[in-house]
């Protein structure tokens, strides 16, 4: 009886398929979704990208070239200058408004979104499912909607035409209660709250002590989301203030390339206006970056 004797075993190539890893679509699964992202970010990016480089040119450069590529004849200087004495400084004076309506603004809507949130999730009480759906039915309105009805109510106040105008209906934010409440009930924890009772604090002390650091996350989120919304704000201001003098940046700025039909030259100092709008919002995003969730709940427990 012959035997054969076995052949050694061919050497394993790492670039054998047989001995690669991973699924066989993963690749593909995963450059789709990149390819997306980058489209979507190309997408945002392209508009803020175009007007840092139309800052660049003068008013005679603006529509005789178009291209991403900056401007070195001093057209920057020309325009930051103008547009700062352009009517003996009315941008200053509207990049201040911006500021107080969106910093005054998100503040007291921080206050009220995670003080209501907090109460909603964590306290029982007559008519609480009722206010929850209350503020979801406000969630889905359209604040565009509410612009009119808010001008009467304001009007019947006597506070047309003032900052009051502006910060009041900016102060209530639905979707802002509805984010303080899911991230309350997902973060604090009743057990904590309980053991704070039975060690005798009081009600307000275990939201100051116990709930508001632990929705630290959350807050800095709504104060980002609420400073942007109002900062961007247009049709509100530009309802309720008939002053010039007290118009946001989008406001004036509007204004400004209204007039830019009668006098063009008054375009190139919009877009650099548009400009300098936007570096408030990247250096806020900037400076609360640590602070960011993009998922509030699993921030809250990691946090």
């Amino acid at each position: 009886m012959s035997t054969t004797a076995s052949r050694p075993a061919a050497p394993v190539r790492l670039g054998d398929a047989r001995v690669r890893t991973g699924r066989p679509g993963e690749p593909r699964t995963r450059l789709v979704p990149t390819i997306l992202l980058l489209l979507g970010a190309v997408y945002c990016i392209t508009p803020v990208a175009w007007i840092a480089v139309a800052a660049t040119k003068g008013p005679s450069e603006l529509f005789t070239t178009f291209s991403f590529w900056p401007s070195f004849h001093g057209g920057f200087t020309y325009n930051i200058t103008s547009l700062i004495e352009f009517r003996d400084g009315v941008f200053l004076r509207w990049a201040l408004n911006s500021l107080i309506y969106a910093g005054a603004g998100s503040v007291l809507s921080v206050a009220v979104s995670v003080l209501a949130g907090f109460a909603l999730a964590k306290y029982r009480f007559p008519g609480r499912e009722t206010i929850f759906v209350t503020i979801l039915a406000g969630v889905l309105v359209p604040q565009i909607a509410l612009a009119v009805p808010q001008y009467l109510l304001i009007a019947k106040l006597g506070l047309v035409n003032s900052y009051w105008s502006v910060l009041l209906p900016s102060i209530i934010s639905p979707y802002g209660i509805y984010l303080a409440r899911v991230y309350a009930m997902a973060a604090v924890s009743d057990d904590l709250l309980e053991a704070g009772r039975i060690d005798g604090a009081g009600e307000y002390r275990l939201v100051r002590s116990v709930g508001l650091p632990l929705m630290l996350p959350c807050m800095v989120t709504l104060l980002l989301l609420q400073f942007v919304a109002i900062w961007n704000n247009f049709l509100l201001p530009y309802i309720m203030i008939a002053d010039d003098t007290r118009f946001p940046m989008t406001v004036g700025l509007y204004t400004m390339l209204n007039q830019g039909t009668s006098q063009p030259a008054l375009y190139s100092l919009v877009v650099m206006g548009v400009f300098l709008s936007v570096l408030p919002l990247i250096a806020l995003f900037l400076l609360l970056q640590r602070y960011w969730r993009l998922d509030l709940v699993s921030g809250g427990l990691k946090g």
